[in-house]
């Protein structure tokens, strides 16, 4: 009994989960990433230079290996409105009558008439307006560099306050030509931006339908 008490249980916890499944976000793995090992000289030649571990000594510090970091300042406005308008009106309208036969008397037809009418109408209206609006800055590592230079970075934040912990996650592609003075990078001029920004805790729990109402409202969603 205390098995099956147990099985029932899990079966039960399996359930809520899926009933209020988290759309998930792409974020590309992993989020963190050491710097490559670089072999070391067999002749010492006493040189400065070193091709294999190069930076420009002449400008800002810049991410351009697998390991180095860069700011990204996460400016992110989409707005979108959409409204239809469609209306159908449609009106006919029949009539007969019968005056005379051969034969007959023309009185005897003085109610022989027919007449008939329709009558057609629709009219819709729709809207939809969407509007996001995301700022924040993470610093995000280098996880690897394509064969054009282009940076593929990423990073995540986690802040805990008591119960609850902050979660932001963030990865793109980063062209080195858009990385600005300081080392930072605004995500606009990043492509495939991914962006999850999530709360657990009981503040998360607070805010999600409760699984007994989920499971009533996915059977009467009336």
């Amino acid at each position: 009994m205390k098995h099956l008490a147990l099985l029932a249980a899990a079966l039960v916890l399996t359930g809520c989960s899926t009933l209020n499944p988290r759309p998930k976000v792409d974020i590309a793995e992993p989020t963190a990433a050491l710097p490559q090992a670089v072999a070391a000289p067999v002749v010492n030649n006493g040189a400065i230079f070193q091709a294999s571990q190069y930076r420009p000594l002449f400008e800002d510090h810049r991410a351009r290996l697998v390991g180095d970091t860069l700011t990204v300042r996460i400016v992110e406005k989409v707005s979108a409105s959409q409204k239809s308008t469609s209306s159908v009106d449609k009106t006919g309208q029949i009539s007969a009558a019968v005056t005379a036969l051969p034969g007959i008397a023309p009185n005897s037809f003085g109610r022989a008439t027919a007449a008939g009418s329709s009558s057609n109408s629709f009219e819709g209206k729709g809207s939809t307006e969407n509007t996001n609006d995301f700022s924040g800055t993470i610093t995000a590592t280098v996880t690897g560099v394509l064969a054009n230079g282009h940076l593929l970075i990423a990073g995540e934040k986690q802040i805990g306050v008591n119960h609850n912990v902050d979660v932001l996650r963030f990865s793109g592609q980063v062209d080195p030509r858009a990385i600005q003075p300081g080392n930072s990078v605004p995500s606009a001029a990043i492509a495939n931006v991914r962006i999850e920004h999530r709360g657990r805790g009981q503040q998360a729990d607070a805010q999600g339908i409760g699984w007994l109402a989920r499971f009533f409202l996915n059977v009467l969603p009336i």
